[in-house]
C-alpha cells in the first residue's frame, strides 16, 4: 500500500475553518497539483455533503473535479496511527476561534521530519512533513 498523506489549509493558530484561508489562484493551484499527484482521496461526510450540494454533476460522476479533504476524518485516521505524511498550507492569519484540527487531542505526540517548505506569493507557506516512526 502507498503512503497516506493528509493535506489541509490551516491558520497560524490552528484554525481549519475553510472560510478563514486565502482562496486565490495560487492556493487553488497548489491543492490542484496535490490532488493530481495522488492516487485516491478520502473525505468525511460533512465535506462530501458540502461538495455534493455545490457540484452535483461531480458527485454523480458526470464530470471530473477535485474535492477537499475532511479534518474530522483525518483526525480519526491520525488517532489510529495511519497517516504517513502531512502537507499543510499555513495561512498568515490568526483567527482567534475554531475549529482547530487537534482540539480534541491525540493519544501521543507526533514527531515529524520536514521534507520541504515553500513560501507562496500570497504569504502562505506550503509545508510537507513525514511522520517519524
Amino acid at each position: 500500500m502507498g503512503l497516506l498523506t493528509f493535506s489541509l489549509h490551516v491558520t497560524l493558530d490552528g484554525c481549519v475553518d475553510h472560510q478563514e484561508g486565502i482562496a486565490d489562484d495560487e492556493t487553488h493551484a497548489y491543492f490542484t497539483h496535490l490532488m493530481d499527484e495522488d492516487g485516491a482521496m478520502l473525505w468525511g461526510r460533512m465535506s462530501y455533503e458540502m461538495m455534493a450540494s455545490y457540484w452535483p454533476l461531480v458527485t454523480r460522476g458526470g464530470i471530473e473535479a477535485p474535492l477537499p479533504g475532511s479534518s474530522a476524518l483525518a483526525l480519526a485516521l491520525d488517532r489510529l496511527n495511519l497517516i504517513d505524511e502531512y502537507k499543510f498550507l499555513v495561512h498568515p492569519r490568526i483567527t482567534g476561534h475554531g475549529p482547530t484540527l487537534y482540539q480534541s487531542g491525540l493519544p501521543a505526540t507526533r514527531r515529524l521530519e520536514l521534507l520541504s517548505a515553500k513560501p507562496l506569493r500570497n504569504g502562505t507557506v506550503a509545508m510537507h512533513y513525514r511522520r517519524e516512526r
